[in-house]
């Protein structure tokens, strides 16, 4: 069987458009160039990360414009047409984030950079053996694509423990389907959503990364690398071991390999270009910030408790911290994971967190696989204050 090649650059500390363009180049040529999936005529979207307007221009927030420049240049070189295009996260102005980042400088350069929220035009999907869903409901742009590239900023997630080629196509789903994918399982829907898809391509921008309480609010790390392949979990794969995961413990990696849809175990790739070794640094995660300890409040995991629950509800206690609304926590118990409820707490003061509560529910249930941080709040405070979202335009009430 012929292996997965996945093609590791370093390019220099702060690069220009020059350096990046010649690792993105380079990043190609080691995997075969793009000419057996790209043919002159081929409408190609070019996938970037656009989640939220970033805190600083390289808060390894977003995808550098630079990076989907570069990969838009050579597509053009190879006669097709490319389109950089992208819808930010529920709630979020991706307009914003269009404005904020440069990639309104490279709409003033004659490049096609579209904000998929803008173009309204909507289709379903088809979801082959889906697991979550039969149908996904995407951008009409998504359908027309002859070939699909996603071009994601590595960094690590605070509901999947990492965010990178996989993850990043949630991006070309729209607000409904975003909110979709969480109510009815994330970590299938993902994955649901990348055998419709069909990616082709992944370039990831891991320049300027992204550790910790990802994938907006985490700290830069300066990385200096571009990866590229073909097989995007083969991709996934070696960037999870490239910021310290084994990819078994990033369950969109390993949901995919289980399901036929690349390969991510290590004798199946070939990392060509700079050693894994010898670039690979282990990522502060998520889950590792700062616990949030209040007297009077109770969070309690039970034993199904995943992953994405745990993160998300350390996630919501960060925001609620950022906000100084940590005074609302005293008197709450929080349970997920099909926890047992308390018999020494009153029902209503217990509030049940995802799927696995569903049949322990208490009347402050957050619905969701995982749910939304926000949701997590609201469920906390009630009506005793305004949730403060932290990134999004709209309130609350129109994204739930």
């Amino acid at each position: 069987m012929q292996k997965a090649n996945v093609s590791i650059v370093k390019t220099p500390a702060g690069p220009d458009f020059d350096q990046i363009y010649a690792a993105v180049k380079q990043s190609l040529d080691l995997i075969g160039g793009i000419e057996d999936i790209i043919q002159p005529g081929h409408l190609v979207l070019i996938n970037p990360s656009w989640v939220a307007p970033p805190v600083e221009t390289e808060a390894g927030c977003i995808t550098q414009p630079e990076v989907a420049r570069a990969v838009a240049d050579i597509v053009k070189a190879a006669g097709a047409r490319p389109v950089i295009a992208e819808s930010s996260a529920v709630g979020v102005d991706t307009e914003k984030v269009v404005q904020s980042s440069g990639y309104h400088d490279l709409q003033e350069m004659g490049y096609e950079v579209i904000n998929l929220k803008a173009t309204k035009a909507t289709v379903d999907l088809p979801v082959e053996n889906g697991i979550v869903f039969d149908q996904v409901e995407c951008w009409e742009l998504v359908q027309q694509a002859d070939v699909i590239i996603s071009v994601p900023k590595l960094k690590t997630h605070d509901q999947t423990e990492m965010t990178c080629a996989i993850k990043k196509l949630k991006g070309l789903l729209t607000d409904k389907g975003k909110k979709g994918m969480h109510q009815e399982g994330l970590f299938d829907g993902v994955i649901d959503l990348l055998s419709a898809v069909k990616p082709r391509l992944a370039v990831v921008d891991a320049i300027v990364c992204q550790e910790g309480v990802g994938p907006v609010f985490g700290k830069p790390v300066e990385m200096n690398l571009v990866l590229a392949g073909k097989d995007v979990v083969a991709v996934d794969a070696v960037c999870a071991r490239l910021i310290g995961y084994d990819p078994e413990e990033t369950l969109l990696t390993k949901n995919a390999a289980e399901r036929g849809l690349g390969v991510m175990d290590a004798a199946s790739i070939d990392v060509i270009g700079e050693p894994l070794e010898g670039v690979k640094r282990r990522f502060f995660r998520a889950i590792e910030d700062d616990p949030v300890i209040v007297e009077g409040f109770q969070l309690i995991h039970g034993e199904a408790a995943c992953t994405g629950c745990r993160n998300t509800v350390m996630s919501a206690l960060i925001d609620m911290r950022n906000a100084d609304q940590l005074m609302y926590l005293p008197g709450v118990t929080v349970l997920t994971g099909k926890a047992p409820l308390p018999a020494d707490v009153p029902p209503d003061d217990i509030v049940t967190i995802g799927l696995c509560m569903k049949d322990n529910q208490t009347e402050r249930h957050v619905k969701g696989c995982p749910p939304n941080n926000a949701l997590v709040v609201k469920a906390i405070i009630g009506d005793r204050a305004e949730v403060k979202r932290m990134y999004a335009e709209e309130s609350l009430d129109k994204t739930d």
